[in-house]
């Protein structure tokens, strides 16, 4: 069957992909930015790449009229406070393109939402949900709630606030009721209800067997991960500090901070688990998915991250846009180092940020991190989705990668750092030299104020970090 799956750059859709191909489908992944998308080599001649924006009309018309389903999972709630809007846009446009085709269900990934009184980001779920399933093809909607696994963003939240506060003051909204799924259970939902008649034209709500507070799930992953905690809970944070707690203490962006703290004054617990019966699905309690997600961490298996979707930056762009370099009206700092072994100098490249730092004046590094985050920007804590790899599109602590070539030897860097100005920084082997070069296109004057203001530091930060990079690796130095 071919199989149409938006959002395949996102953390479900890269997990979902494989899933369909080893199903034996045809999969056509709809894609912003093709840039973005790196599939493994091992699916590539079972997928078709089409290049679609569902708020854009005139790319409709790129998406094949002979499919046979749909995976509808796109969401925009941290991508902008008007995102009702842009979800409304998208859901009406993405029916629009599968007028005329020969399509005959729809799958659509929403959130729970059977309480009388919801949140700006559930209403929005409820209304999506509602315009994909008047149509003529057969609509099923699975709903749930908070979705734990390697690179979630509700995993990575409550591992950062539990690994980094040994005591916490949170908000009383912690005592709300949730009833959490692994992404493995989530995975295997979406599997079983494609073509599957018993739920045609049926919403359900997915979720494990336990029912926590958000409290009690803090405190179990403590539990597991053998740290002594201690929370209390206040009646005074309002939500905008409450956004402003989870955006300052963990990875997440605070558009997406305030949607979730508007979420989770709201009770997200199943109606029933009919559609377990259905389809033979036993979710896992939430322990095994914390250990299983882990299992993926710690072997370095994670498929996908949601930090590395645009949602989790402070710039909405293409990277077509930005992977050509300019030189016009910029200042460039240029370091050169001639080395020995270009692998060893690739591998190492290969290896920056994350956990591994950037080798030189860490603290400075993160210094900046901690300005990034009062200014509103991504900060530091993004990290890296796997230790091993860079893909493009991947978020690379504030840097987004643009371009990643370990056999050409070029890695390209844009900032999603707050900056009065646009910054680039590619490291480049040619000619047994690695050349790193940061570029900064200036925005007014306040962009070059800003340029001559970090330029001493530049002197010993790069120079420094290329030492690093270069070292027991050098033939000479050599700097511009």
């Amino acid at each position: 069957m071919r199989i149409l799956l938006t959002g395949a750059t996102g953390y479900i859709g890269k997990r979902l992909l494989p899933v369909l191909v080893n199903n034996g489908h045809h999969v056509v992944c709809c894609v912003r930015d093709v840039n973005r998308f790196s599939p493994p080599e091992s699916i590539k001649s079972f997928i078709e790449v089409v290049e679609v924006d569902f708020l854009k009309e005139e790319t409709l018309q790129n998406i094949p009229k002979n499919i046979d389903a749909a995976y509808y999972l796109i969401h925009s709630m941290s991508t902008s406070n008007e995102y009702e809007k842009l979800e409304e846009t998208s859901a009406l446009n993405f029916k629009k393109s599968l007028e005329g085709t020969t399509i005959k269900h729809v799958i659509y990934l929403s959130g729970i939402v059977n309480e009388d009184s919801l949140s700006k980001h559930l209403k929005s779920r409820k209304n999506v949900e509602n315009i994909l399933a008047d149509s003529s093809y057969y609509f099923t909607a699975l709903r749930a709630g908070i979705i734990i696994g390697s690179g979630s963003a509700s995993f990575e939240i409550i591992r950062d606030l539990v690994e980094k506060l040994p005591i916490m003051i949170t908000p009383r909204w912690l005592n709300t009721k949730c009833q959490p799924i692994g992404i493995r259970d989530v995975l295997l939902f979406l599997e079983k209800s494609l073509f599957n008649e018993k739920v045609y034209n049926q919403n359900f709500d997915i979720g494990g067997p336990d029912v926590l507070s958000y409290k009690e799930m803090l405190l179990e992953f403590a539990k597991f991960r053998k740290l002594t905690r201690r929370i209390y809970t206040i009646p005074v944070m309002t939500p905008k500090l409450s956004s402003y707690w989870l955006y300052f203490v963990t990875s997440t962006s605070y558009n997406l901070a305030s949607s979730l703290v508007d979420s989770m004054k709201i009770q997200v617990v199943c109606r029933n688990d009919s559609i377990n019966k259905i389809l033979d699905i036993h979710p896992e309690k939430y322990s095994k998915a914390l250990k299983r997600a882990f299992t993926k961490i710690d072997g370095n298996q994670i498929v996908s991250s949601w930090k590395d979707s645009q949602v989790s930056g402070v710039k909405n762009f293409n990277i077509s846009d930005f992977i050509d370099v300019p030189t016009f009206g910029c200042f460039q700092d240029i370091t050169k180092r001639e080395i020995v072994s270009k692998e060893a100098a690739v591998e190492k490249v290969w290896s920056i940020g994350g956990t591994n730092g950037w080798y030189y004046a860490n603290a400075l590094w993160k210094l900046r991190g901690y300005i990034d985050k009062l200014f509103g920007g991504v900060g530091l804590r993004r990290g890296r989705t796997n230790s091993n790899s860079l893909k493009s599109g991947d978020a690379l602590d504030f840097w987004r990668v643009l371009y990643a070539n370990k056999k050409e030897g070029r890695l390209l860097l844009f900032a999603e750092m707050k900056l009065p100005g646009e910054a680039w920084l590619e490291f480049k082997i040619k000619n047994n030299t690695l050349i790193q070069t940061a570029t900064f296109r200036p925005h007014g004057l306040l962009g070059r104020l800003y340029w001559y203001s970090v330029l001493p530091f530049h002197g010993f930060i790069f120079s420094g970090m290329m030492n690093e990079i270069t070292k027991h690796n050098r033939v000479n130095d050599t700097t511009q």
